[in-house]
């Protein structure tokens, strides 16, 4: 089964050089430091570098040995909470990053303000493994300045022991008979598309009355207390002990929490979700942009992205990866991967049909949303 990464105190501690001075609660200083933090058994010699930004329960830390085994290029590895946090790193200059994994519609938003830079594909040739749906998107649409790392969607993980019934709807993440056991998701994308999908509307809705109505919605249930709190990784602890009934969260990260409770399930809501595509991109401010691409064409292997589909459960947009892990996991487990786990972390078509990718939002929408949600007081 998928292990459940915790990343160690000694990790943290890498993590300090670049964050110190930063403060606030919108990141996390969780993470892994190349040569330093596997007791000697990297080559990562410090002399080549790369800094690299994700999210949390994100990589199979292994592969960041392997990679400074293999080139000798230390690897300075942290994470941020959310798309939103990361982006605030970067305005402020807090973040001193080669390579960074946003979410398709925060790449786009860093495209528009010219913070990406073009990538040489020369030094990638494993993005010729990346399957053509995950290209060309919305995001990126002339594929100039990313790799994809991960797909998956986006729904409600819930406990079947604390609720009634199957959840099938977003109904459930307002509802008052559920108070003190939902945990709601803390972004204001994500958290905002669960209501506006609740109350019909699409999530990339920039009717100003819709998007408020949608807010309403969530204040409404916050001033109620169904939330128990807002939530990014504390949602692995809090489900894992069953103690909160739902959550908004992804699938990959569902994966890893059913590995430690069997009682909990996953639902894309009837209503819709979102599906997203991460991907590797290089800062135009990379200060090691050879390494920052040797990286990314490591990562985009197959050998990496097996093990990383195995590892955070999320599926690869590497076609080899993604077809063959099905013969990996037998292979290298001794039984047959479970068919409902990997269309959970793969979801099937018929999923995926009544589910969107996020659009980067115009300068006006974007403001109103982090109006409402400076408002609601997360």
């Amino acid at each position: 089964m998928k292990k459940a990464l915790a990343l160690t105190c000694a990790m943290t501690m890498a993590a300090s050089l670049f964050l110190t001075g930063c403060g606030g609660s919108d990141y996390t200083t969780m993470s892994g430091n190349g040569s330093d933090n596997n007791s000697g058994s990297s080559n990562g010699s410090g002399k080549r570098v790369v800094n690299v930004c994700s999210w949390g329960e994100y990589i199979d830390e292994d592969l960041i040995y392997k990679f400074e085994d293999e080139t000798g290029i230390k690897v300075n590895y942290q994470t941020a909470e959310s798309n939103e946090a990361l982006y605030s790193l970067l305005k402020t200059g807090a973040g001193d990053y080669d390579v960074i994994v946003p979410s398709d519609y925060m790449i786009a938003r860093l495209i528009d303000e010219g913070m990406l830079a073009e990538l040489n594909y020369d030094n990638i040739p494993n993005y010729e493994k990346i399957g053509e749906q995950y290209k060309s998107l919305s995001f990126d649409p002339e594929n100039k300045y990313t790799v994809p790392y991960t797909w998956g969607t986006l729904g409600i993980i819930y406990n079947s022991t604390m609720v009634d019934g199957d959840i099938d709807s977003w109904d459930a993440m307002f509802d008052e008979k559920y108070a003190g056991n939902v945990l709601m998701i803390r972004n204001s994308r994500d958290a905002l598309a669960a209501a506006l999908l609740d109350l019909g509307y699409d999530i990339n809705t920039t009717d100003e009355a819709q998007i408020r109505e949608a807010y309403e919605l969530l204040a409404d249930a916050k001033s109620k207390g169904v939330y128990q709190s807002f939530v990014m990784d504390e949602v692995f602890g809090k489900m894992e002990g069953s103690n909160a009934a739902i959550a908004m969260y992804y699938a990959g990260d569902y994966l890893t929490m059913l590995d430690n409770n069997p009682d909990l399930k996953f639902v894309v809501p009837k209503e819709g979700s979102n599906w997203f595509v991460d991907a590797m991109c290089v800062l135009k401010t990379a200060q090691h942009k050879e390494e920052a691409e040797a990286w990314i064409n490591f990562i985009a292997s197959t050998e990496s992205n097996l093990a990383n589909m195995d590892y955070i459960g999320y599926a690869s947009p590497n076609l080899e990866a993604l077809e063959g892990y099905p013969a990996y996991y037998e292979e290298t487990y001794g039984e047959p991967l479970d068919e409902e786990r990997y269309e959970i972390m793969a979801a099937p078509d018929e999923v995926l049909a009544r589910c969107e990718l996020y659009t980067n939002l115009p300068a006006d929408t974007l403001t109103l949303y982090n109006d409402l949600w400076t408002e609601l007081g997360i």
